[in-house]
C-alpha cells in the first residue's frame, strides 16, 4: 500500500464536508434567489405598482392567483429536466431567465396590456416560486443524502437567514438609494443576472451531477410512479402543503387576523419578528431530533402543535397567550420546514429526485395559492377568520394522526 493510498480515505472525507459545505450554501442562495417570484417579495412592490400602472386590486388579486397556480406547474417539466441535464445547468439558466423577466416588468409600461402584465408575473411565479425552488430542494437533498439531517437543518437556517438578510437590504435600499420600484425591481433583476449565475456556473462543481456523496442504493431510487403510489407521499406531500396553505393566509392577512382579537399593530410587528427566531429553533432542534427518530414520527407531532396553535387561537385574549401562540405556530413551521426538504430523499433516494419533489412542491405552491382565498372567503361569508382556523385544525390532527400511523424505518426506505 503506498503513502497515497493510505492517506486517500481522510482526502476523501475531507473532500466530501468541503463539497456538502459548497452544495448548502449555493443551495440556500438559489432559494433566496427566489424572492421576486415569492409572495412576499412581489409584496415589496405591491402598492407603488397598483398605483404606477394604475391596476385595480381586485384585478390584481385575480392575476397574481392565476399566476401562482399556473406557475406551480413549472415544477413538474423542471424535475424532468434536472433528472435528465442534471442541477447545475438548470440552476444558471432558471437564474438568468428570471433575471431578465424581473428586469423586463421594471421597464412595462404605465396602463399595459392586461396579458403582457399577467405573463410577466407568470413567469416570475413560475421560474421563481417554483422551477427555481425544485433546483434548490433536488441540490440540498442530493448534498445531504438519507442521513444529512442536520445539513437540513443547516440549510432551513441558511434560508431564513438569506430571506431576512435579502428583506433587510432592500429595506435599507429603499430608504436610502431608490426612489421607485421600478428602480429596486431591476436592481434586483441585476443581481440575478450578474451575481447568482455566475456563482451557479462557475461555482458550483460539476461533481454535483455524478455525487460521490451518495451511496449507490441512494442513487438508483424510486420513479415518480412508484412514489405516488405510497402513501408516505400523500401525507408528507399533505400535510406540508396544509402548512403552506396556512402559512400564506396567516401571513397575508396577518395584522387582520390579529386585529379581530383586538391586538393593535404594534403585536403584530412583534410576533412576524418573534416566529422567524422560533422558526429557526424548529429547524436546528428538527434537524437533530431527525438522526434518532423518523420523520413520519416528527411530521406527526409537528401537525399536532400545528393543530393546538389554531385551535387555541380563537381563546386569546392577553398578550402573553398571542405570543404563546406565535411562538408555537412559529415552532411547528420550523419543524414543518426541515421535515419537508429532508424526507424526499430519505424515502425515495436521489435517482429521481426532481421529479418526486417537484412533484411535491407544486402541491405546495398550489395551497399557498388558495390559502389566502380561503382565509378572505372566511371573513366574508362568516364575518371572522376563526370558522377557518377550526377547521384548519382538524385537518392538522387527522395529517398528525395519518403520518404516525406511516410507521417508517428510521433511516430510509418506501414502506
Amino acid at each position: 500500500m503506498t503513502a497515497a493510498t493510505a492517506i486517500a480515505p481522510s482526502e476523501l472525507r475531507s473532500q466530501i464536508a468541503v463539497r456538502r459545505g459548497i452544495w448548502i450554501a449555493v443551495a440556500a442562495l438559489a432559494m433566496a434567489a427566489t424572492l421576486p417570484g415569492r409572495t412576499h417579495g412581489l409584496g415589496l412592490i405591491t402598492e407603488p405598482l397598483l398605483a404606477d400602472l394604475r391596476i385595480d386590486r381586485v384585478d390584481y388579486g385575480h392575476i397574481n392567483l392565476w399566476a401562482t397556480l399556473i406557475g406551480a406547474f413549472f415544477c413538474l417539466p423542471c424535475g424532468w429536466l434536472i433528472d435528465r441535464f442534471g442541477i447545475r445547468p438548470l440552476l444558471v439558466v432558471i437564474v438568468l431567465a428570471l433575471g431578465t423577466i424581473v428586469v423586463l416588468m421594471s421597464q412595462v409600461a404605465a396602463a399595459p396590456v392586461p396579458i403582457i402584465f399577467f405573463l410577466l408575473v407568470l413567469l416570475t411565479r413560475g421560474l421563481g416560486q417554483s422551477a427555481l425552488s425544485v433546483v434548490s430542494l433536488t441540490l440540498i437533498g442530493r448534498s445531504a443524502g438519507r442521513d444529512g439531517s442536520g445539513a437540513m437543518a443547516v440549510y432551513s437556517v441558511l434560508v431564513t437567514l438569506g430571506f431576512m438578510a435579502a428583506f433587510g437590504l432592500v429595506k435599507v435600499a429603499i430608504e436610502q438609494w431608490l426612489a421607485d420600484w421600478r428602480t429596486l425591481w431591476m436592481g434586483i433583476g441585476i443581481v440575478l443576472l450578474v451575481g447568482v449565475a455566475p456563482i451557479g456556473a462557475f461555482v458550483l462543481p460539476r461533481w454535483t451531477e455524478s455525487s460521490t456523496l451518495e451511496t449507490s442504493e441512494e442513487r438508483q431510487g424510486v420513479i415518480l410512479a412508484t412514489a405516488l403510489r405510497t402513501p408516505a407521499f400523500w401525507v408528507f406531500a399533505g400535510a406540508t402543503s396544509l402548512y403552506g396553505l396556512i402559512a400564506s393566509g396567516v401571513s397575508l392577512f396577518n395584522q387582520s387576523i390579529l386585529a379581530e382579537r383586538h391586538f393593535d399593530r404594534s403585536i403584530f410587528l412583534n410576533i412576524t419578528i418573534i416566529s422567524q427566531f422560533v422558526g429557526l429553533a424548529g429547524n436546528l432542534l428538527t434537524g437533530w431530533l431527525a438522526r434518532r427518530y423518523g420523520m413520519d414520527r416528527l411530521l406527526a407531532v409537528a401537525m399536532l402543535v400545528l393543530a393546538a396553535a389554531l385551535l387555541a387561537f380563537p381563546l386569546v385574549t392577553t398578550e402573553t397567550e398571542v405570543y404563546l401562540y406565535a411562538v408555537t405556530l412559529g415552532f411547528a413551521g420550523g419543524m414543518v420546514t426541515v421535515i419537508f426538504f429532508g424526507v424526499w430523499v430519505r424515502l425515495y433516494g436521489t435517482a429521481h429526485l426532481g421529479r418526486i419533489q417537484g412533484a411535491a412542491q407544486m402541491m405546495t405552491v398550489c395551497a399557498s395559492a388558495v390559502g389566502p382565498l380561503l382565509l378572505a372567503l372566511s371573513k366574508e361569508q362568516t364575518g371572522s377568520y376563526l370558522p377557518l382556523f377550526r377547521i384548519l385544525a382538524a385537518g392538522s390532527a387527522l395529517l398528525a394522526v395519518a403520518s404516525w400511523r406511516l410507521k417508517l424505518n428510521p433511516s430510509a426506505g418506501v414502506a
